[in-house]
């Protein structure tokens, strides 16, 4: 699939705010500082048309993008040590669930994993509550571009055997580097064959 054209639309602090749009979404999660900002710059082939930030949880909205005028990139925040009060943390975990479950236009959830890491458990949990909510989704394994290929490989394969007990047949997975590339095709790919291009 190629992007053609790539536009913030609005930010919104709760799914009911978001755009009554008649278009399929996919949605970027994962923990905070996972680099969701910066595979979305990467698919749409710039540089900075979701804002990259070093300090978690700079994500705190839901962040809607209009790819070729016929479907949607969100960036949702990021969960897990965020910099925020609990207050704000309970805030976050209200706008996502929201979201992930209320959004009708919402196709598939990209969750981005990072590789250089054992299974972490907030990761776990999160794709069990989706899978147990029967939203569908997609593994992304991002920073591929620092590790070897044997430990990505190795990194992803552990992951997929900590959900095997509750998830048998295993959500569709890829390696990304939003640094190199990788990955970004056939990212892409699924999306285009998820809504029929």
């Amino acid at each position: 699939m190629n992007i053609k054209a790539a536009s913030f639309i609005t930010s919104c602090t709760k799914v009911s705010d978001c755009p009554p749009f008649d278009r399929p979404e996919f949605a970027l999660i994962g923990r905070s500082n996972v680099g969701k900002s910066s595979l979305l710059n990467s698919l749409v082939g710039r540089n900075s048309l979701a804002k990259v930030s070093g300090t978690p949880g700079h994500t705190q909205l839901i962040n809607l993008f209009s790819i070729n005028d016929h479907w949607t990139l969100v960036d949702l925040p990021g969960y897990g040590f965020a910099k925020v009060s609990k207050q704000s943390r309970a805030t976050l975990e209200k706008m996502i669930t929201g979201y992930l479950t209320q959004r009708s236009q919402l196709t598939r959830v990209l969750v981005l994993i990072d590789c250089r890491h054992e299974p972490q458990v907030i990761d776990l949990e999160f794709v069990e509550w989706l899978m147990s909510n029967g939203v569908p989704m997609a593994l992304v394994f991002t920073k591929a571009d620092k590790v070897s290929p044997t430990f990505l490989k190795n990194s992803m394969a552990k992951f997929l055997e900590a959900i095997s007990e509750w998830c048998p047949q295993p959500p569709p997975v890829f390696a990304s580097s939003a640094k190199t590339g990788a990955g970004r095709k056939e990212i892409l790919a699924y999306i285009g064959q998820s809504i029929g291009l």
